[in-house]
């Protein structure tokens, strides 16, 4: 199994960071091939920087997709997650759908901990749209400003730690969720400081996306994740021509046994 593990930020850092945890995840025999976004910002914060990290994203998944398996778009907030699955003959999963789905396994309230408040807004609406909003027992985020994004978990770790524990003490988290790829693996260095339990993104989108590899369901062929209609375009890299392009796969009788 080969996954494509896309960061839709520019920080090649934090890519490093999403690459050690996605490592630590996955199975015995997955391969994994971690990428940086060409362009955009060192992390996103806004909606309108989640849209160009999002087409960020669109351009490595269509310059590197061959051979892969699955793709994780591997920032909070997903961006681009619902589009690509539009278009890819494969299993897309992102780490805010991946992590709100495993906290809600492992208990009824979750608490989202983030690295800045500007980033609220936008986790709640995403909270929403999965529909998980009952579930939500509070967010939290760092006030302090980022020296360095790369080494927020570890320049940040006591008052992150203390964040967490606030929102299970004051705001009942059954769950504490930590939100953004450069806390990626920190979940493994503080879950024995917390009662409860902590989800990391990274991991829980590695472990989503190979489960969905195994069970082999086609590509929609119809429906509102159907692929894109071809129509005349304009200013699109070859590699996303090729991508809009290609029809999906149909599903042989024998492949689904």
């Amino acid at each position: 199994m080969k996954l494509l593990v896309v960061n839709p930020n520019i920080s090649t850092r934090v890519t490093e960071l999403i690459h050690a945890e996605a490592l630590r995840s996955a199975s015995p025999g997955t391969e994994i091939t971690a990428l940086t976004a060409q362009f955009g910002v060192a992390y996103i914060e806004t909606r309108f920087e989640a849209m160009v990290g999002a087409y960020a994203t669109a351009e490595q998944v269509a310059a590197h997709l061959a051979g892969h398996d699955a793709v994780v778009v591997a920032a909070f907030g997903d961006p681009g997650l619902a589009a690509l699955r539009e278009v890819l003959p494969v299993p897309v999963t992102g780490m805010t759908e991946a992590s709100l789905a495993t906290a809600c396994q492992l208990g009824g309230k979750f608490s989202i901990v983030s690295i800045s408040p500007r980033m609220r807004g936008w986790y709640l609406d995403m909270v929403h749209a999965y529909h998980l909003s009952s579930r939500l027992a509070s967010f939290r985020a760092l006030n302090d400003p980022l020296q360095d994004v790369a080494t927020v978990q570890v320049d940040h770790s006591e008052r992150l730690i203390s964040l967490a524990q606030q929102c299970v003490r004051d705001d009942g988290a059954d769950v504490i969720v930590l939100a953004g790829a450069p806390l990626a693996g920190l979940a493994r260095a503080i879950e024995h400081l917390l009662p409860v339990p902590v989800v990391d993104g990274v991991s829980s989108a590695v472990k989503q996306a190979e489960l969905l590899v195994s069970l082999r369901s086609h590509k929609a062929r119809e429906g509102s994740y159907a692929p894109p209609p071809q129509k005349p375009h304009l200013g699109l890299s070859p590699a996303m021509q090729a991508l809009l392009a290609s029809p999906p796969p149909i599903l042989q009788p024998s492949q689904s046994l």
